[in-house]
């Protein structure tokens, strides 16, 4: 049987997370955003440690502090996107979410073309913020999106650094079990007793799979034989997939001024991805997706 292209694993990572990230919306009345995100993380920190059983001894102190780092940058970017998603359309969501891996890549660059995708990008996400009176877009949601692409942008620098320190999803299992820890107090309070209901634990299971497993399992197999150019550019189409979704899933409408908002960032990173010099470096340090 032949191996199912990388092309093929990236998008259906990509659709799976963002799918993912629509059923979880429809799960915030029962749990609130803490509740869901609490949910996600610890059946992915249970079925990663099963799956990964990851050696702990033996490591250095300056490995304990990535991993440290890199589930607490997991546990509250993941709530922070959550709780944004409950005050925003999912693709205006992640399209501000995105500028954190955008400005990552962008940021080590002196070129003056990449001020042109500088600008496009701030000029989608400054689209959206001022939508804010519209009733669909809160200034809430929008720094909420905002931190949580801060901390995407986070998470790309210190992955690097456990990647290559932990093998295989060693390192993230137990990220995720930390990730879990940082969510505990707003989970509890946003979710109380209805995170012991078995309907929702089910439906947090396959929240867990959809936006975790899935598709870093997906990543993983893809970028063994994915130049990094490739990857990038199927990773700009992460906001519109969103979009979609939310549309499909969740029922909101596409407005003239969101659909050109996204569009400006997806050129931003396609403009990027295509341009930079970073194109030759290994698809393994590029970032992952993680709506």
């Amino acid at each position: 049987m032949r191996p199912v292209p990388p092309q093929v694993l990236i998008l259906g990572g990509i659709v799976s997370v963002q799918f993912g990230a629509a059923f979880a919306n429809k799960l915030f009345a029962q749990a609130g955003p803490g509740g869901v995100v609490l949910l996600r993380l610890a059946l992915a920190a249970v079925m990663l440690m099963a799956a990964a059983r990851p050696a702990i001894r033996g490591r250095t102190r300056s490995d304990y502090l990535a991993v440290l780092g890199y589930g607490l940058i997991l546990g509250v970017m993941n709530w922070s996107f959550y709780e944004a998603l409950d005050r925003l359309p999912l693709g205006v969501a992640v399209t501000i979410e995105f500028t954190g891996p955008l400005a990552v890549a962008i940021g080590g660059s002196r070129r003056a073309l990449d001020g042109l995708w500088v600008v496009l990008a701030g000029g989608g996400v400054l689209l959206l913020a001022l939508r804010g009176d519209s009733g669909d877009v809160t200034t809430v949601g929008v720094l909420l999106a905002l931190n949580a692409g801060a901390c995407w942008a986070g998470y790309i620098h210190i992955s690097q650094r456990v990647g290559k320190t932990w093998a295989q999803l060693d390192g993230l299992a137990l990220a995720l079990c930390i990730g879990t820890l940082v969510v505990i107090p707003v989970g509890i309070v946003e979710g109380g007793s209805a995170l012991l209901r078995p309907s929702l634990l089910a439906a947090g299971a396959a929240i867990a799979i959809l936006s975790s497993i899935l598709p870093y399992s997906f990543e993983l197999i893809a970028l063994r034989r994915l130049r990094a150019a490739t990857f990038g550019l199927l990773m700009s189409l992460e906001p519109a997939v969103a979009a979609l979704a939310g549309v499909l899933l969740l029922g909101q409408p596409l407005h003239l001024v969101t659909t050109v908002a996204i569009v400006m960032v997806v050129i931003a990173s396609v403009g990027t991805t295509l341009t930079s010099r970073a194109s030759a470096e290994p698809a393994s340090e590029i970032p992952v997706a993680l709506g």
